[in-house]
């Protein structure tokens, strides 16, 4: 190695150690520096560059540089801005610094070390060959090391040249790069590469397992954390804001809060540690978290105070509903038990009677008037058990109950339920819901009701039931003996006329923004379109009426420009068209073969005109008019009556080998039956056979047997007022029935003659002219 003296200007650089062979540039800011660049372009363009010992001085002295450095040659000198430069060069040979100037420049006295190119021995290319194997690991396992690199530089001729630049090209701290820059011996120094090699790959490896192990553990923390971050946007767009977590601890808060039975509170805090255990992804967690709101929703221990005030019962009831005499005084009677004993049975009422009477609307008020919250499930067209008990959860799509969603919407233990028509419910395939249903009703058992979703008892015994119904034909006897029934009878024409002045009309104005300034209608403008465009028991076609009158007075007024319309029949008839019913009055003339029977309908009571003819033949009997087999049979009961009395009613006792017999009752398309027209049948025939006449203003109604026997019927209010509607003062009646004109009001009975019959010899003492 040869050495040589040389003066040269000087660069102190931060945190760079240049080798031999090694092209760099780097970027140049510092005043003297730039001075000393200057220089050397001036010069042979050779610069001398030094890494400082701590790179954070800015005015280096010789004690803060290290000793060796690297003669190096500049290439190119570009201009940045804000007065720096940036330099390219490249190294040419180690120097060490002898002496060092500082002003105006570094300018430094050095001993330039050439070392001159000798054919390697054994131990030397046994060394570089280990150093080129280390090397070509350490850039597999290093990234910033291309393989093309590795190649160019293992290409390399030069010995000395290879060694520099694979430990400048290596990632070293600056202390490790200027050891192996200050090693003159070519031997020392491949043997510090091959050292610096070996613990840099050790050191990659160990790193290298590291980062395996700390990316495995991030991946699986990204994964969580991104399929969390799924859950949350995917719980923000369903409205399910909480976490998991979150809606545990509101069940768990929620479950503290609420006074629940034991057995309720222990299947609660088993549901919601299963649902913690649960994946949120799992179809079963969705069922868990709609059980266990459905139980928590339940108002547990939640019960309204009754009011047990008499009068202001009384005052609620006879303000919402005209009449209903007998559900009011039922009422008040439970209210007054209630008052004086709390160990009373709630009733199960059952209200029966036809459309529009106030069933429904009854048991609202009933709630009001005890100050109970109410709830109302319709039962009509039910098939399915598990309306009634809920479904088991392990069915697909299981919900609990219709009451326990009654109990939720009622948000007390202790509601007025009104059953609504009870009478409509069926039975199937499915299961009978009317059998499931005794169970809710039956006072013994509705304490510990079970809905087969919720699986825990169920405390129905201090809920009110009421009923509905129209008919209690298709009501199962067992089912019926658990509920007092109470019948609701047809309103009068009376009774439609109050309802409709106080509260229809008034309902109707002001939904149609009018007064009675606006629209004036009288009594009679009102009884018209009762008689004359409505035919039902209750109102709801007369409400309809009413509504379609004031719609159509607003638009005559706005149309006119006038602000008040008198109503009167001629009017009425503009507004609802010609009256769509005429009811048949009492015949003129006494008739033969013509008996007016009553008739009872599901929208109140009617009269029949039953006509018989009798014609020769061959004893024949011929039945028209849309009959059923009830009435059928009574024609056949009546006639057996009337061949077993003929000597005694003065008929000839063959007259059912030569005459033909034909009934017919006119409104053939209407269907008719019932067990009341067997009297009415039999007078007719009678006075068909004997030839004379029946009463014009006499009507009657009862069943006859082949004895002659007159049976009691139902619907005897109903039947009275279609007497009355057609001017019939005088009406036959079976004498069982006696007991129940005490129940009909006053205002009916005005002006009637009743006429009780027990036999059919009774009967005939009245009818004939």
């Amino acid at each position: 190695m040869n050495k040589q003296i040389k003066h040269v200007p000087m660069l102190a650089l931060r945190g760079i150690t240049v080798f031999p062979g090694m092209a760099i540039h780097f970027d140049v800011g510092r005043s003297k520096s730039l001075k000393a660049i200057e220089e050397a372009m001036a010069k042979d363009e050779m610069l001398l560059v030094v890494a400082q010992k701590d790179a954070s001085v800015d005015e280096p002295e010789q004690e803060d540089l290290y000793e060796i450095g690297t003669l190096v040659h500049i290439k190119q000198v570009a201009n940045l801005k804000e007065s720096a430069v940036r330099v390219l060069v490249k190294g040419e040979q180690r120097a060490k610094i002898i002496s060092l100037e500082n002003e105006p420049f570094m300018y430094a006295s050095i001993e330039v070390m050439t070392e001159e190119e000798q054919p390697a021995d054994m131990e030397q290319e046994a060394m570089l060959r280990t150093i080129g194997e280390l090397f070509e690991k350490y850039a597999a396992m290093s990234a910033r090391i291309s393989e093309e690199m590795v190649q160019g530089i293992l290409s390399i001729n030069n010995m000395v040249e290879i060694v520099d630049i694979i430990i400048a090209n290596m990632t070293l701290e600056v202390e490790k790069k200027q050891e192996i820059l200050g090693c003159f011996d070519i031997k020392d120094r491949m043997y510090q590469v091959i050292k610096i090699l070996d613990a840099e790959i050790q050191i990659l490896t160990v790193q290298k397992n590291i980062y395996a192990k700390v990316k495995k553990s991030i991946d699986q923390s990204q994964k969580e954390y991104f399929l969390r971050e799924q859950i949350k946007v995917i719980q923000e767009e369903l409205g399910e804001k909480d976490g998991v977590l979150e809606d545990i601890a509101s069940y768990e808060k929620k479950l503290e809060a609420l006074n629940l039975p034991e057995e309720v509170r222990l299947k609660m805090q088993k549901e919601i540690r299963r649902l913690n255990k649960v994946s949120s992804a799992s179809p079963e967690s969705g069922t868990i978290r709609t059980y266990i709101d459905t139980v928590l929703d339940l108002p547990w221990g939640i019960k309204t105070n009754e009011n047990i005030d008499l009068k202001q019962a009384h005052i609620i009831l006879e303000r919402e509903h005209y009449g209903l005499t007998k559900i009011k005084e039922r009422v008040l009677e439970y209210l007054a038990v209630k008052k004086m004993s709390h160990q009373v049975e709630t009733p199960i009422l059952c209200l029966v009677g036809p459309p529009g009477v106030g069933k429904t609307s009854i048991a609202r008020s009933i709630a009001q008037a005890i100050g109970r919250n109410y709830v109302r499930i319709s039962l009509g067209g039910i098939r399915d058990e598990s309306e009634i008990r809920g479904h088991r959860r392990t069915y697909v799509g299981a919900i609990p109950g219709r009451f326990v969603y009654g109990l939720t919407q009622a948000k007390s233990m202790n509601p007025l339920i009104l059953l609504d028509e009870v009478d409509k419910m069926m039975g199937d395939f499915r299961g009978d819901p009317a059998a499931a249903l005794l169970e809710v009703l039956d006072s013994n058992q509705n304490s510990n009701f079970r809905d087969n979703y919720l699986e825990v008892p169920l405390d129905l015994s201090e809920s009110m039931f009421i009923a509905t119904a129209n008919s209690l034909a298709s009501i199962p006897k067992p089912l019926l003996d658990r509920m007092e029934i109470i019948d609701i009878n047809s309103y009068t024409g009376n009774e439609k006329l109050y309802i409709s002045k106080k509260h229809l009309m008034p309902k109707q104005l002001k939904r149609h923004e009018l007064t009675t300034k606006n629209l004036k209608m009288n009594e009679t403008s009102l009884n018209y379109i009762i008689e004359h465009y409505t035919k039902e028991a209750g109102v709801r076609s007369l409400e309809r009426m009413l509504a379609k009158v004031c719609r159509r007075a607003v638009k005559e007024m706005i149309e006119r420009d006038v602000k008040s319309i008198r109503i009167t029949p001629n009017k009425l008839n503009e507004y609802l068209g010609i009256p769509r019913y005429l009811y048949e009055k009492k015949n003129e003339e006494p008739e033969i073969g013509v008996v007016r029977g009553l008739a009872w309908t599901s929208v109140g009571g009617d009269t029949l005109s039953i006509e018989v003819n009798t014609m020769p033949g061959k004893g024949q009997l011929q039945l028209t008019g849309k009959m059923g087999d009830v009435m059928q049979e009574s024609a056949k009961a009546a006639l057996s009556y009337i061949r077993s009395k003929a000597k005694t009613l003065q008929i000839r006792e063959d007259f059912y080998n030569t005459c033909d017999i034909h009934i017919h009752i006119p409104e053939g398309a209407v269907p008719k039956d019932g067990p009341s027209a067997g009297i009415t049948m039999a007078t007719a025939i009678i006075s068909a056979l004997t030839e004379k006449p029946v009463k014009a203003d006499i009507a009657m109604t009862g069943e006859i047997t082949i004895r002659g026997r007159v049976l009691a019927i139902g619907g005897l209010k109903e039947k009275l007022i279609a007497a009355k509607r057609a001017n019939i003062n005088h009406i036959i009646i079976p004498k069982p029935n006696e007991r129940n004109i005490k129940e009909i009001e006053e205002n009916i009975l005005e002006n009637l003659n009743i006429i009780y019959a027990s036999t059919m010899d009774e009967v005939l003492q009245y009818v004939f002219a």
